[in-house]
């Protein structure tokens, strides 16, 4: 019949369902609640269990065991009957699972959970906890069969069975497939594995549950670069025998994300070879995390990492701009200068303008041969004209008053102010190719007007905020202070912490007195590159961020590109959705 031999009383403050042991605890101060189960033998789907036999250890001394057989509500196979030797009889009198969860539950309280080959019972845990309604914990879980593969070599036992196991390390208890017998096994196995993972450098319960996995040599040789470093928000570097940087990253907890480079959920392959070269950890400890993102940015750009895949160039942006001279053109550059008539961008590739002026060439009629044109000497107009796509300058057939009227305001405006005009004359070509049942073209203009928007908008926006020559804003810490930031012409000049209960105001004073000089330039990112003021844009327009002080009203257009960012997140939504069709 059900018996249930202990029940450890619940802990005063504690909640059952917190599940949280620190990884970095000694194995010998670690609470284990070693469980098997006993099922009828079919999938978790919420019941099937039979019985539970769990048994909590602390520093090789039992602490506790709970023990009971379960009602699984359906008959039990024969075969099971003959395998474990509970019959029918047997559960008639048991409690249903649902009543045997809450006493497991409070049992396991914040321990490890340790079981042998432990996905097939935690998986009838987690799916009865989901039928019943009851929250499951998410403990750390240490699977003995993994941990015995990885440390028992072939010729010290044939096979990692629990049976196997428990006759290698003399356990005083053998195995026979009840639940309570079998964890008793099991717990001996447990302390024989740990006492084996001492010659692997292994001593707290976070490393053990690493080890069990399939770790690489070179994460287990190396992991020893994750030691001593912060806790706080910082960046980190790997560096080569050389002193080369060869990877460059942020977190909230540097030590935390380093050490998860050296764990199993690291499966990327150039991560694998650049641990390989790595020879030391350098960690740069930052007042909030966007000073570190920000750091992480500038790092990258001035040292190109060869195993940092973005924001390794920020030199290389381009722009569209107007031409000088009559009858002017748009024209793909890498520079601008502060003569330039009217320009857009920054593009992170050529590509990405040319999408751009195809839209534009769409909706306004500028040029797009590459002459230079004469206002005395004409010259043949090319097919674009014969087709009614160019009013054809080059001939002289518009006035340059009249051309910049309809091409270079437009694109002028839609820069700087309103996009309207392109706006709607993009939308009307789309919907005249849609109504002729031209999807594939409208589909194209579509993406061009995306990409118009897109750069009209971050246009306006990097250029609001690149205009304050200061701007100082505050965010809530975690521990209740203020996170601070100065902001000078778009670039964090200047970045701190003001502690929990005292004033941000003599914190803002000691930033400000010790920030960077900031001298003001040309285009909406002159002293910054467009990733590092598109990250403090993301840091100001946070609900809780609050701003402190500015230098002058920061404000964008009203009538500005900005107002079409619903109809750019539908193009863009469309685009998508249209490429995953393609690829299906």
């Amino acid at each position: 019949m059900a018996r249930q031999e202990y029940l450890q009383p619940a802990l005063a403050g504690t909640d059952p369902g917190a599940g949280g042991t620190d990884p970095a605890l000694p194995l010998s101060a670690t609470t284990f609640v070693v469980v098997d189960l006993e099922t009828t033998g079919g999938a978790p789907d919420g019941g099937g269990i039979t019985e539970i036999g769990a048994v909590k250890v602390r520093g090789g001394e039992e602490l506790g065991v709970l023990a009971t057989l379960v009602d699984p509500g359906v008959p039990i196979p024969p075969f099971i009957t003959v395998l474990t030797g509970i019959t029918q009889a047997m559960l008639l009198p048991a409690p249903p699972i649902e009543q045997v969860l809450p006493s497991f539950l409070e049992f396991v309280s914040d321990a490890v959970l340790v079981a042998h080959n432990a996905p097939y019972d935690v998986g009838f845990l987690k799916a009865a906890c989901a039928k019943h309604g009851y929250r499951w914990p998410n403990p750390r879980v240490l699977d003995t069969a993994a941990l015995a593969r990885r440390v028992l070599l072939r010729d010290e036992v044939p096979n990692r069975k629990l049976g196997t196991l428990a006759a290698y390390f003399r356990a005083a208890t053998v195995p026979t497939h009840r639940a309570l017998e079998d964890a008793r096994a099991t717990v001996d196995v447990l302390h024989g594995l740990i006492g084996r993972l001492g010659g692997h450098r292994v001593d707290t319960i976070g490393d053990a549950i690493e080890f069990a996995r399939a770790v690489t040599p070179t994460q287990r040789r190396k992991r020893h670069l994750a030691e001593g470093l912060p806790k706080g928000p910082g960046v980190y570097i790997f560096r080569a025998a050389d002193d080369r940087p060869l990877y460059v990253g942020t977190s909230r907890d540097v030590a935390t994300r380093v050490r998860s480079y050296f764990t199993a959920s690291e499966k990327r392959a150039r991560i694998s070879e650049m641990l390989a070269a790595a020879e030391r950890v350098e960690a740069v400890v930052c007042a909030h995390s966007l000073e570190a993102e920000v750091r992480e940015l500038r790092l990258i750009g001035a040292h190109a990492p060869p195993y940092n895949r973005r924001s390794k160039f920020p030199e290389r942006v381009v722009w569209l701009k107007l031409t000088e001279g009559p009858y002017p053109r748009l024209s793909v550059v890498r520079e601008i200068s502060p003569d330039d008539r009217a320009y857009l961008g920054p593009f992170s590739s050529r590509r990405a303008a040319e999408l751009a002026a195809a839209g534009f060439h769409d909706a306004v009629p500028l040029r797009q041969c590459t002459h230079r044109l004469s206002l005395r000497t004409a010259t043949p107009a090319c097919a674009l004209a014969e087709l009614g796509r160019c009013p054809a300058p080059c001939e002289h057939r518009i006035s340059p008053q009249e051309y910049d009227r309809l091409a270079v305001t437009p694109f002028a405006a839609a820069t700087t102010g309103d996009p309207q005009p392109v706006v709607d004359a993009l939308l009307a070509r789309i919907e005249a190719l849609s109504a002729g049942q031209r999807y594939e073209e409208a589909a194209v203009l579509r993406s061009r007007l995306a990409a118009v928007l897109r750069a009209a908008v971050r246009m306006q926006r990097l250029a609001a905020l690149s205009g304050l020559a200061e701007l100082a804003a505050a965010h809530p810490a975690a521990n209740g202070g203020w996170e601070l930031a100065l902001v000078r012409h778009g670039r964090l000049a200047g970045a701190g912490v003001s502690p929990s209960g005292a004033h941000p105001r003599p914190t803002l004073a000691a930033i400000r007195a010790t920030a960077e000089t900031v001298l003001p330039g040309y285009g909406p990112v002159p002293a910054a590159s467009p990733e590092e003021s598109e990250r403090i844009l993301s840091w100001l327009e946070r609900p809780e961020t609050r701003l402190v002080e500015m230098s002058a009203g920061w404000a964008s257009p009203v009538a500005g590109a900005a107002r079409f960012r619903d109809l750019l997140t539908k193009a863009e939504s469309a685009a998508t959705h249209q490429s995953w069709s393609e690829r299906l």
